[in-house]
């Protein structure tokens, strides 16, 4: 036996003996490689967030959450101080008619929690002695004052905060837990008893629809409740307050404000906060919450902290990426990757997605930039990155959403548009969207469908829309207004029916493209049969059935009166963003019905349509104008154009044409702008280098700058966050579209079309001057490690999760290279292409012949070790 091969048939307990005797004072996960070990305590703690200050604004807080509820967590001299959010908490649904002003309705927001440390003494959170830490890989928060200080999580299984509060000041004084409503209209009467203050409301009416807020007392805790109601629509949540360890006093302080009042002393105890939400009218919202507060109160601070660790901790391990330069630039788009992950498990766990711009994160309130509904371009940001990211459980909200608005969807391609599948507007309330009588979906087809003009709207039509929300994809031609003769009277864009994201269909397609990749990535059929292949049949069957797809006289089929992306309105045909989103979700609806074996019928259906489907836009068409057309779609979106294409022509247009002349490293980029992923999907690594960094900055361009000056946002934020969405909706989305391209320019696998067979490729367009080591998940349910140091790729480590062929672009051009399977010398092989059979659970490891995979075992450190190595 050689020397490799045994090394490596004994390479757990190699890697065992290794970890404990040169990291015995680290942390170290169990690895998901069996080359590389993980400290993931050391390299997680380099996205660590730490203050040596009180921030300027409440934005700058700290976050914590546990994926349904959370809070930023920031000061002012005398107070620790929180918003409860939830993910579930609604204001209003898609039948709303009370909210037909932009921005106006509102969401997320459960109450306002003080933590006051009553003193008439120095501050007790001062400029000069107050620090505050975000551990991300405990999901702690620490804060440190004038003799007091606390420490904050989110529990995992529960919707539970905790606070430990430790006062060592030297004559301590009562800390009163003050919980807040949001809104408040009511009158309070002189002689008015604390009794009757218990129960009055605070009821604010907006048209039809009514929020009502109470503080309640129970059982020594205090309570907020908030109720929305419009019609039969219905959503409650509660936020309780209790505390353990101390003595304590519940008293209604005013009619907005409840307080629960510790008693003074030195020492520690906790304070539990607890919510609870409910569209149901039945459910006791305050027994929801009380319950979750006992349920944290038996576990105890301690208990908590414990428990969320294991979990965190189990987060961190599922897959990692580590990365390196001399300048350091590499290090932070780490620190910020890794961030972002933490982001998206505190906030992406519950019945719903965080919303793009606001998420749990709010700070003022529930009054949002751009209301409450869900943007699906936003929303993707936060998701696409996630499941190269090994973290699919965080995309369960989203996919959720989005099935469970099905019928809705299905019932308004028929309404709105003549057509059968779904269609899923671009803008959406979380339950989609409602159903429209029939007579004003009659005319908004006809209207839609520029079957009958504009400008003969009857006025049944025109006096039902006036009720409407001007966000929403359905009633997007609604601009702003302004109040006339005590009449909210709006403005249209002044294009007829078409607004910025009426006649854009590809949300749908996107979504669904979304649905199939989870798919790809897993081999997981039930959720093809069951969740995937529903939604990708519903918007193959849009298209098919859309009125305004027509063969033309060329023979091909076209698109007409549609937009591209928000940006391009009224256009007479074929755009880029639909013709690819036809190409794409066809492909794959075909693919998928194979699969399954089901829709036979439809399936010739689709072939017929996608093969005389007029091509893509190109800058050789006479009339074509790329810049309209946002030309880099296919290259991100419906794997159209991949390194892996096939058509040479495709393949070398695609690449003179994206930035032939290169781009200056200096140059700004817009915060939502995804050519850092298509620049990965060509193998560009200069892009790379150049932009992902850039976009973390929010180095935008000049005019995007003026933008933020003008609107009054900031740019980045102490937090790694950013204002882009305007007031009280603070988000990551450029970091969502950086962790995405990162993914891609470490490791590919992509298709050469949609729907077929997918290849791997190891650092298809890192900077050779970067170094990095990651696992990441590819599709076929391969986790793939690898690593580059000084510009040479040293290995590629495969663990098949569920068998099936693997196929790899050798990563040594023109090199022979050695595969181990399972620890064991397998066999040589050569050529560009590497295809070999895998088992499940099965571990392959890839090195050019000659070459011994002991020489790479090491452990990660991260930049923080202790002995200052990176590696």
């Amino acid at each position: 036996m050689k020397s490799d091969e045994r090394w490596f048939r004994s390479s757990v307990f190699a890697l065992a003996f290794v970890t404990l005797s040169l990291c015995s004072n680290y942390s170290v996960a169990t690895p998901q490689s069996s080359i590389l070990s993980v400290d993931y305590r050391n390299l997680v703690s380099c996205a660590d967030l730490t203050y040596d200050k009180p921030v300027a604004r409440s934005e700058e807080g700290l976050p914590v959450g546990n994926g349904r509820m959370g809070s930023l967590v920031w000061t002012s001299p005398s107070a620790l101080k929180f918003q409860i959010n939830r993910v579930d908490v609604y204001a209003n649904n898609s039948y709303t008619n009370s909210f037909n002003r932009r921005d106006w309705d509102y969401a997320y927001g459960c109450g306002y929690l003080d933590i006051d440390f009553v003193d008439f003494g120095p501050d007790v959170f001062p400029d000069e002695r107050t620090s505050q830490h975000l551990s991300v890989y405990d999901a702690l928060v620490t804060v440190k004052g004038n003799g007091v200080k606390a420490k904050v999580l989110a529990w995992h299984e529960r919707d539970v905060m905790a606070i430990k509060v430790t006062d060592r000041r030297k004559r301590p004084t009562a800390v009163n837990a003050n919980l807040r409503m949001l809104r408040h209209v009511a009158k309070s009467f002189p002689g008015q008893s604390q009794e009757y203050r218990i129960r009055q409301s605070s009821v604010v009416k907006t048209k039809h629809h009514t929020a009502t807020s109470k503080l309640h007392i129970r059982n020594g805790r205090i309570v907020l409740t908030q109720e929305f109601e419009e019609g039969e629509y219905y959503c409650s949540s509660a936020v309780a307050i209790g505390i353990i360890g101390r003595k304590s006093k519940a008293k209604i302080a005013n009619v907005t404000e409840a307080r629960l009042a510790a008693k003074p002393g030195k020492g520690s105890f906790t304070i539990l906060i607890a919510s609870a939400a409910s569209f149901d009218r039945k459910e006791d919202v305050i027994a929801s919450a009380l319950k979750q507060l006992e349920a944290a109160a038996s576990k105890g601070f301690d208990g908590l902290l414990e428990s969320n660790k294991k979990w965190w901790h189990d987060f961190w391990a599922r897959a990692f990426i580590h990365l390196h330069s001399a300048d350091d630039v590499a290090d932070f788009i780490e620190e910020n990757y890794t961030y972002f992950l933490y982001i998206m498990a505190s906030s992406s766990r519950g019945r719903f997605p965080p919303r793009y711009g606001c998420m749990i994160w709010s700070t003022e309130g529930d009054f949002h930039h751009w209301g409450a509904q869900h943007w699906w371009n936003n929303t993707s940001f936060y998701y696409h990155g996630l499941i190269p990211a090994n973290r699919l459980k965080l995309m369960d909200p989203m996919f959720n959403m989005y099935s469970g608005m099905y019928d809705a969807c299905a019932l308004a391609a028929r309404q709105q548009w003549g057509s059968k599948g779904i269609f899923i507007p671009e803008t959406v309330f979380f339950d989609g969207l409602a159903k429209l009588p029939d007579d004003i979906a009659e005319e908004m087809s006809e209207l839609y469908l520029l079957k009958k003009p504009w400008r003969q709207r009857s006025k049944r039509f025109r006096e039902f829309t006036f009720a409407k929300h001007p966000h929403n994809g359905r009633w997007n031609w609604k601009y702003y207004g302004s109040w006339i003769d005590g009449r909210w009277v709006y403005t249209e864009k002044g294009q007829g029916p078409y607004g910025h994201c009426v006649h854009l269909f590809s949300a749908t397609a996107k979504i669904a493209y979304l649905y199939w990749q989870r798919y790809e990535f897993t081999l997981d059929k039930q959720w093809l049969r069951e969740r995937a292949y529903p939604m990708v049949k519903g918007a193959a069957e849009f298209y098919r059935n859309y009125p305004n797809v027509k063969k033309g006289r060329d023979g091909r089929y076209h698109i007409y009166y549609i937009n591209n992306n928000e940006s391009w309105r009224g256009y007479r045909q074929d755009t880029m963003d639909e013709i690819a989103a036809m190409r794409g979700i066809l492909a794959v609806a075909i693919r998928a019905s194979e699969i399954l074996d089901v829709d036979e019928e439809l399936r010739d259906a689709w072939r017929e349509l996608l093969g005389s489907l007029v091509p893509l836009p190109t800058i050789k068409d006479p009339e074509s104008d790329l810049r309209r057309y946002s030309s880099h779609r296919p290259f991100y979106t419906y794997d159209l154009v991949t390194l892996e294409t096939k058509d040479p022509e495709v393949l070398r247009l695609a690449k003179e044409t994206f930035f032939p002349d290169g781009i200056d490293s200096k140059s700004g980029i817009h915060i939502l702008d995804r050519t850092p992923i298509a620049a990965a999907m060509l193998g560009r690594p200069d892009i790379i280098k150049a932009w992902l960094p850039n976009q973390i900055r929010c180095l935008t361009p000049e005019t995007d700058f003026c933008y933020f000056v003008q609107t009054g946002r900031t740019s980045v934020l102490a937090n790694r966050m950013t204002l882009r969405e305007g007031v009280n909706a603070i988000g990551v989305q450029r970091l969502g579209i950086v962790a995405d391209a990162l993914h891609l320019a470490l490791c590919q696998s992509v298709p050469p079309r949609p729907g077929q067979d997918s290849v791997i490729r190891v650092f298809a367009a890192w900077p050779r001057d970067w170094d990095a080591a990651y696992t990441l998940l590819c599709r076929g349910g391969f986790l793939v490690t690898s690593s580059m140091q000084n510009g040479r790729i040293e290995f590629v480590e495969i663990k098949s999760q569920v068998g099936g062929e693997c196929r790899l672009r050798n990563p040594w051009p023109g090199a022979e290279v050695t595969l181990y399977r399972d620890g064991r010398r397998w066999k040589d092989m050569r050529g560009s292409m590497l295809r070999f059979e895998t088992d499940k659970e099965q571990i392959f490891v890839v090195v050019p012949k000659g070459v011994l995979p002991s020489q790479f075992k090491r452990v990660i450190l991260g930049k923080k070790s202790s002995e200052g190595k990176i590696f």
